[in-house]
């Protein structure tokens, strides 16, 4: 699908907006914009006595607090998997002996082309919790599986990335 004419629109942090020129496969010429982002990791943490460690962390886009697994964008240059065991320690003050890929998921391909890559942690050991960053609230909880489940389906966790982790790990025998 070649590119025939690309505009930055607006940056912020890592991520643009860009608008293009696109062919497409059927030879149509359109306009297409897409939110550019590096990519994150989505780390599913289970503790010692089994339970998932989850984070209410407050949203402002959505001005409301959410349970979601921690999470974070990759840094320039940086190995997805270290990215994983830094947004673990950021978000949760745990670090990993055991980190597992489960694959990706490409949550918004309708207009973005972020690439989220999920993962197990085990074997999790406490850490000084490093500074979050200054758009984020998190409060760090232990919860049994079964409660998590309880809540997707009530509704209470709506978050996508946490929904397709913890789905991957249950079919992947994690869980």
């Amino acid at each position: 699908m070649p590119v025939t004419d690309k505009t930055v629109i607006h940056t912020w942090k890592r991520i643009s907006l860009i608008e293009e020129r696109v062919e497409l496969p059927n030879g149509q010429n359109i306009t297409h914009t897409t939110i550019a982002h590096p990519g994150a990791a989505v780390i599913l943490p289970i503790d010692q006595n089994g339970n998932i460690v989850v984070i209410k962390q407050y949203r402002p886009s959505l001005k409301k607090w959410l349970l979601e697994l921690p999470a974070g964008t990759l840094e320039q240059d940086e190995p997805i998997a270290q990215c994983a065991a830094r947004e673990l320690e950021e978000e949760t003050g745990f670090s990993a002996e055991e980190i597992y890929p489960l694959g990706q998921v490409t949550p918004l391909a309708g207009f973005c082309d972020e690439i989220q890559y999920l993962f197990v942690a085990k074997q999790l050991n406490k850490t000084a919790r490093y500074q979050c960053d200054d758009d984020e609230v998190i409060e760090v909880l232990h919860l049994p599986l079964h409660d998590i489940e309880k809540m997707i389906i009530d509704g209470s966790i709506t978050d996508a990335k946490s929904i397709a982790c913890l789905s991957k790990a249950k079919l992947c025998g994690y869980l």
